[in-house]
């Protein structure tokens, strides 16, 4: 038993001290970034670090508070909660509520803050999913209507912002939690293929996706256009080559470059620390999903082992994305990078995923503390209800 608390303790301190240096990167980077345009914007140059370092503290707070807090709790409660967050998320669209800005209704904006509720839907959807699917055979077509109803919700939601990027994020990750489920192989497979359709007709319904996939495919045809943001993105990269420019020497955060500071800081990274701050920063992620991923298969309950492993896959997905976008790789999403981009609803979202998955854990270390004996029960269609 010691050495099991022991395994899970050092995995704890390793995940947390990758955790914390890559939000350390964040710090610098956003500073890095966005002084020129603070100073320009605000008369200051410290405007989007102190408010970065106020969402970091705020976020800090949540994931503390979500980790004391049992994960069966969330769980219980998991589809009301994804109903509330596809409500705020349908204020975005209102008329006079929702803030617009490049075409799309995004956020909801109060006091000079603004919020974007399509964040913590990545989340919502996974307390959803786990207990609708993990409950599927014991429920009547009634209930599954409803509770599929609410679990898909927001994704449509989502469709109408439009948010493309996150409603694709939120896709794959109840894919995720749908194939590490009890919900039967032969509807998963049904169900993949047609969301696979859905998803492709949704992608070309809208002229403006179809740009940004023509822009991806040759943004040079367009530089001063469609095109500019991911150009000046390749410039970035090649003007940082192996060592990078310095810190603070990017030319691209100077107005060349948009979104410097929020969903291409990784641009600005790659510039001014070159490919060595590139590769650090991807080693640090990919350790963090390690550790993240070994956390989970820690855990004796399987759907803790779910929930836990979700929380990292999302975080995991939403950062390759990101790198993808700006190195070229994918269109462009509109997604930011976890924990290094500047943006405090994204920040908050994310730590409360980070408490879900430390409340997982914190349960898991209080059974090997107390010395309490796991033993997997065989599953029958009369089993109670997981936490539903």
């Amino acid at each position: 038993m010691n050495e099991e608390l022991s395994e899970v303790d050092r995995l704890i301190k390793s995940f947390l001290t990758t955790l914390a240096i890559i939000i350390t990167i964040g710090l610098i980077m956003v500073w890095s970034s966005s002084y020129i345009l603070a100073n320009e914007n605000f008369g200051t140059p410290y405007h989007y670090i102190i408010r970065q370092l106020v969402n970091l503290f705020l976020a800090i707070v949540i994931a503390y508070t979500v980790s004391k807090t049992k994960y069966t709790f969330w769980l219980k409660y998991g589809y009301i909660i994804n109903i509330l967050a596809s409500v705020v998320v349908a204020l975005t669209i209102v008329k006079g509520i929702g803030s617009s800005a490049k075409g799309a209704s995004r956020w909801l904006s109060f006091g000079g803050f603004s919020l974007q509720p399509g964040e913590i839907v990545k989340f919502t959807v996974i307390l959803s999913a786990l207990t609708f699917f993990e409950n599927w055979n014991k429920m009547d077509n009634k209930e599954r209507l409803k509770h599929g109803g609410t679990l898909f919700l927001p994704l449509v939601l989502l469709i109408k912002q439009p948010d493309f990027g996150t409603f694709f994020i939120c896709f794959v990750v109840i894919s995720f939690v749908c194939f590490m489920s009890s919900f039967p192989r032969k509807y998963f497979y049904y169900s993949l293929m047609g969301g696979g359709l859905a998803g492709v007709f949704v992608l070309f319904s809208q002229a403006y996706r179809v740009k940004r996939l023509l822009t991806y495919l040759d943004p040079w045809k367009n530089p001063q256009g469609s095109g500019f943001q991911i150009i000046q993105s390749y410039m970035a990269f090649a003007n940082g080559s192996a060592i990078g420019q310095g810190l603070g020497n990017s030319n691209e955060k100077l107005f060349y470059l948009p979104e410097a500071h929020n969903d291409f800081i990784f641009s600005v990274l790659g510039e001014e620390l070159g490919f060595m701050g590139v590769f650090i920063l991807i080693s640090l992620f990919i350790a963090f999903i390690y550790f993240g991923f070994k956390l989970a298969l820690q855990v004796r309950e399987r759907i803790g082992i779910i929930l836990a492993a979700s929380v990292v896959f999302v975080l995991g997905l939403q950062a390759l994305l990101n790198m993808s976008v700006v190195l070229g790789l994918l269109p462009t999403k509109g997604l930011n990078l976890p924990f290094v981009s500047y943006g405090g609803s994204s920040l908050l979202c994310n730590f409360f995923g980070i408490g879900l998955l430390l409340s997982v854990i914190k349960a898991h270390r209080d059974q090997i503390a107390n010395n309490v004996d796991f033993v997997p029960k065989k599953k029958s269609e009369n089993d109670e209800r997981v936490y539903a």
